[in-house]
């Protein structure tokens, strides 16, 4: 049965009044909970306490009065450390090595701060944080005009970091966009100041840092904050709905430059061998005039030596020069024929046939000319016969 029940021992099996009833004349004390009014009142005395404040006063009957002004000034206190500590606590924040922080102090900039832990009192600074390090990047892709009015499909990324954190954060509203917005403005017009030609072969490489440099110079007249790294075309070409003409013209401007490199390795073949087909004329020319030149010279050095010799002694001359003479005729001749003098006769000489009848040399072949010193001594045989023969004839007349 429960304790509450009725007809049952409800008031002794009161788990709240074990003792006795409360209100009854058990002389037991009470057992109950403690109650909220005095716990609250017990701590505020400590409090007070703690920070000096005097206890309440009491009031009459015996019974326990609300708390007094001083222990509400000391529980404002508790109250008060408590929130400024909290308040202190969130003031601390870390920056990271790659990055700055941008203090504003009450919406104005106060100072930029270093990588580490740092402290800034909350609702009264606002910091914002930029990664000065961090390579950002951003592609462009656009249809432009060039400069011979052809269209062209150019394609580029933009590669950059933050630089001033300063004006990054606070300069611009947003300087990604005002990036974007200058990326085109530059890019048409160095574009538009060039031919197709050149962007889309070896002009590629100029164009990129003609950009750069364009770009750059709107990044710093709008204090951004941003450094441009790298400006890369990544493609560049005519537009898709041209592409098969564009082609054949590329296809015609390739067949045109291969015929000219083809005329220009066959005239580099030919002009410097005709260059020296008439070097090689000219000076075999002046070879040959410089020969005739000195074969006349020693002629007449020679006929004028010769001319002196022959005033000294004509005969001994004359005689010298017969035989060179003959000696010379008889060289190239391989027969001779020789009128004997007071005959009705002459003498004929089978010279190749002595020739052929000469002993064979070491190597087999017999030679086919007669030198100087044989031909002298053929002539001198012959000389002797004649005169044998002159004599022979001289004594038979007698």
């Amino acid at each position: 049965m429960a304790w509450n029940e009725p007809g049952g021992n409800g008031n002794n099996q009161d788990p709240w009044n074990s003792g006795g009833d409360r209100r009854g004349g058990g002389g037991k004390k009470d057992q109950g909970p403690p109650d909220l009014d005095e716990a609250l009142q017990k701590l505020q005395e400590k409090l007070n306490g703690i920070f000096g404040g005097k206890g309440g006063n009491k009031g009459s009957g015996g019974s326990g009065s609300g708390p007094s002004a001083g222990s509400s000034a000391g529980l404002l206190a508790v109250v008060v450390v408590v929130l400024l500590v909290g308040w202190a606590a969130t003031g601390f924040y870390t920056v990271d090595q790659q990055e700055r922080g941008v203090v504003l102090r009450l919406g104005k900039y106060h100072e930029t701060v270093m990588p580490g832990l740092q402290w800034n009192p909350p609702m009264i600074d606002d910091v914002m944080t930029a990664n000065v390090t961090r390579v950002n990047a951003y592609e462009h892709r656009s249809l432009m005009l060039t400069e011979d009015e052809n269209i062209v499909d150019v394609s580029m990324t933009v590669q950059y970091v933050i630089s001033d954190p300063v004006q990054y954060a606070l300069k611009v509203r947003d300087p990604n966009l005002s990036l974007q917005h200058a990326s085109e403005s530059a890019l048409r017009h160095t574009v538009g100041s060039s031919e197709m030609d050149s962007i889309l072969t070896a002009g590629r490489e100029v164009l990129g840092n003609d950009v750069k440099s364009r770009l750059q110079g709107y990044m710093d007249g709008y204090q951004t904050g941003l450094r441009i790294t790298q400006i890369n075309i990544k493609e560049a070409k005519a537009p898709s709905q041209v592409q098969d003409a564009f082609d054949d013209v590329i296809k015609a401007r390739e067949d045109e430059q291969r015929s000219i490199n083809q005329s220009e390795s066959y005239r580099n073949g030919i002009v410097p061998e005709a260059r020296g087909n008439a070097q090689r004329v000219k000076e075999e020319a002046n070879g040959y005039r410089e020969r005739v030149v000195a074969q006349a010279e020693g002629d007449a050095k020679r006929f004028t030596a010769l001319l002196t010799e022959y005033s000294k002694a004509p005969e001994v001359t004359r005689e010298r020069l017969y035989l060179d003479a003959m000696e010379t005729v008889l060289a190239n001749n391989s027969k001779v024929l020789i009128d004997v003098e007071g005959g009705n006769n002459m003498m004929y000489l089978p010279l190749d046939k002595l020739v052929e009848s000469r002993p064979r040399t070491a190597t087999g072949s017999n030679t086919s000319r007669l030198n100087s010193s044989e031909l002298r001594d053929v002539t001198n045989q012959v000389i002797e016969q004649l005169r044998q023969r002159q004599q022979t004839t001289s004594r038979e007349t007698r």
